[in-house]
């Protein structure tokens, strides 16, 4: 059976980042630079995309705004008819830079926040200055008229500033929030003992966002990700695997999902090497989990099977040691009860240190023109 067309396109530029925070979910054997796709490889990847039936173009990293062609970038992705939106630290645009992007068709920005004020984001981010050039970009952002979204990944220490980061997306006139709580890949692996929030925040958090949908409706969207390890059912991860979003890697891989490399017998085809229509039809990695044949146990007679799709293929191999289990998230899964123990552990790891991404620190200076 021929899957759907996807309906986005994470691409992810570069791995090269300013920033080293403790929970990046890039794998920790970054891609190099000399690995990198060109300019034209790149090109060529968006028209085929546009041709696959792909609508929406997530430009990425790392930082997107390292890599020097980035206005090219979207230019090509705009002429090939995709909608395109920049996920960016900030760190390394200046008012030139965003001026171009704005000429070059860049449709929209999403803006990261790693705390509410400059003591905890620069701690988080690992870069002293950070916050306050982000808040500069944000503000030329409204002045070129981008539409924004905030995108704020909270976790144990900085929890309690999502009343204000509420707050600071409505004063920065984004049209959205991202209230994204930690996911546990890649370098956030390293840092549950920092990072884990308690139960107790999981609930709290929950209750304010659902308070602020309610008051703030009409004008501002909350998208929300709860703490995965606190639950009782696992979120549907990707919309389900190779239904509905695909991402290339910077070496030009083509992944199911973000952290799809986290599943050792899988192999990944290239852009390089391969059309990307073809990759997506038809690669082992991508029918690998495409609809309920792999399933076990208690997925397979699960009423909530076609819901949920046995939850997240990467998190089962993290913790449950095979990717084709029940995600332990799941009040079903027999590992439910030993993850939800496990996870009160690190919570409860107070004054834990943070494994940065590389060596911090790191001091913001003027973007490059």
């Amino acid at each position: 059976m021929t899957p759907p067309p996807p309906i986005a396109m994470l691409a992810e530029l570069t791995h090269r980042c300013p920033l080293s925070c403790p929970y990046c979910s890039n794998p920790l054997d970054l891609a190099r630079i000399d690995s990198e796709l060109d300019t034209e490889t790149w090109a060529r990847v968006f028209r085929e995309a546009a041709d696959l039936g792909v609508l929406q173009l997530h430009l990425s990293g790392g930082e997107p705004a390292s890599r020097r062609d980035l206005a090219e970038l979207v230019r090509a992705a705009r002429d090939a008819g995709l909608y395109t939106n920049l996920i960016t630290s900030g760190i390394g645009l200046s008012q030139r830079r965003l001026q171009e992007l704005d000429a070059a068709g860049l449709d929209h920005v999403q803006l990261s926040l790693q705390g509410t004020d400059a003591e905890m984001a620069d701690e988080i981010g690992g870069y002293r200055g950070g916050f306050d050039r982000k808040m500069q970009v944000g503000r030329w952002i409204g002045e070129i008229g981008f539409p924004l979204t905030l995108n704020a990944v909270l976790h144990r220490r900085n929890l309690h500033q999502l009343p204000r980061a509420l707050e600071m997306a409505q004063e920065m006139g984004a049209r959205r929030i991202e209230v994204a709580t930690v996911q546990f890949h890649g370098w956030a692996m390293r840092n549950r003992d920092a990072l884990m929030p308690t139960r107790e925040q999981a609930a709290e958090a929950t209750r304010i966002v659902g308070e602020a949908r309610a008051a703030l409706k009409g004008k501002l969207v909350i998208d929300y990700v709860p703490a995965d390890y606190h639950g009782d059912y696992p979120k549907r991860c990707m919309g389900g695997w190779g239904t509905t979003g695909l991402n290339v890697a910077p070496d030009g891989q083509v992944l199911p999902c973000h952290a799809a490399q986290t599943i050792p017998h899988l192999s990944f085809e290239k852009v390089q090497d391969r059309p990307l229509a073809e990759i997506w039809r038809n690669s082992a990695a991508f029918n690998a989990y495409r609809g309920t044949g792999w399933m076990q146990e208690p997925c397979t007679s699960c009423e909530r099977k076609t819901v949920d799709f046995g939850g997240c293929r990467c998190q089962a191999m993290a913790l449950a040691g095979d990717p084709a289990a029940t995600d332990p998230v799941c009040v079903k899964s027999p590992h439910h009860g030993a993850l939800q123990a496990r996870a009160q552990g690190h919570a409860a790891q107070e004054g834990a240190a943070l494994t940065y991404r590389d060596a911090p620190p790191k001091t913001a200076a003027e973007p490059a023109e």
